[in-house]
């Protein structure tokens, strides 16, 4: 009789997944244990480095070298893409300065990471009209503080998205904060102990988040997370005219809890400055049982958030395939 296992049951082989299909040399030296310990090593390396350099200096090599490098990189025919969908009437140069703003922002956010309590250095709740970072709508953050029922935030990734967490983490507002976490094991420990130091409470988006987000509500902290991404497999509603893959966990948080709702974001401004908002109560639409209507409202947030982009565009994360899937909606 053989004794051999059963096929199902043997380990893949060196180079191949469980159904036998070479896996690409790329996603394998991408994946490789010793590539992250290198990207890890680079990150820590470019926050030294940065800060050495200090905050102005820094992130204008940084924004210098990526608008350079730019041009290169495949994200740029993603971004450039995304551009000229969502903006046919602009001329293709006016979308380049958009696109040019758009890999400014994002060199500059990067390096900003290691400089968001220098940024933030002097921000008083009392002066919120003063400063490196200026605010309105704060008192917001205030009366959610005081409230009877936690709230729940979106937020974008617009201008420096780090920025109106930190805030409010400042503001004493409890917050437990819904992220992605970064495929570098090594990285992300990095990050989750730099943004817990802070942001206050993180939750990794993963299996059982739910159950900790949901924690968190009854435990009466407020919820924050961004909500511009692409989920798969996730309805497709529309964004900038076109059907893109928008995930509806927040829109059914609001209606399971019925927690007041308001959106968050952080506007750049010359000379290394910013301008954090938040909005009132936002009023999301209701079914005719009175609750909240979770397709309705995940578009109506959908609007907000293509409202806020259009003002400034290059403060946007183009570079994110946002519409991979879907048709031109008719």
């Amino acid at each position: 009789m053989s004794s051999s296992k059963p096929k199902g049951d043997r380990p893949p082989r060196r180079g191949k997944n469980r159904s036998g299909r070479r896996i690409p040399l790329k996603r394998r030296i991408l994946n490789s244990a010793w590539f992250h310990w290198l990207v890890a090593w680079y990150v820590r390396w470019a926050i030294g480095f940065a800060r050495l350099l200090g905050r102005r200096r820094a992130t204008a090599l940084s924004a210098g070298f990526v608008r350079l490098v730019a041009p290169f990189i495949p994200e740029n025919r993603v971004a450039a893409a995304n551009l000229a969908a969502a903006f046919p009437e602009k001329s293709d140069a006016e979308r380049q300065r958009i696109l040019k703003g758009v890999w400014d922002n994002l060199a500059r956010t990067t390096i900003e990471f290691a400089f968001l309590d220098e940024i933030l250095d002097g921000f008083r709740i009392h002066r919120m009209d003063k400063g490196m970072v200026t605010a309105h709508g704060l008192e917001t953050a205030l009366k959610l503080r005081g409230g009877e029922k936690p709230g729940l935030i979106f937020a974008a990734h617009l201008a420096n998205w780090e920025l109106p967490a930190t805030i409010a983490q400042r503001f004493g507002l409890d917050l437990t904060i819904l992220f992605r976490m970064p495929k570098n094991s090594i990285v992300a420990e990095d990050l989750m102990k730099r943004r817990n130091e802070m942001m206050g409470n993180l939750v990794a988006s993963q299996l059982g988040t739910t159950f900790e987000i949901a924690s968190a509500l009854e435990k009466g902290s407020h919820v924050a997370m961004l909500v511009d991404q692409r989920r798969m497999g996730s309805p497709l509603l529309p964004f900038f005219g076109r059907p893109a893959a928008t995930s509806t966990f927040f829109a059914k948080l609001a209606r399971e809890y019925d927690c007041p709702v308001h959106g968050a974001r952080a506007i750049r401004l010359p000379g290394g400055r910013f301008h954090v908002e938040m909005t009132p109560q936002i009023d999301l639409p209701r079914d005719g049982e009175g609750l909240i209507d979770v397709m309705a409202a995940t578009e109506t947030i959908n609007e907000i958030l293509e409202g806020w982009i259009r003002e400034h565009p290059e403060q946007w994360l183009w570079v994110h395939d946002r519409w991979r899937t879907g048709k031109p909606l008719s």
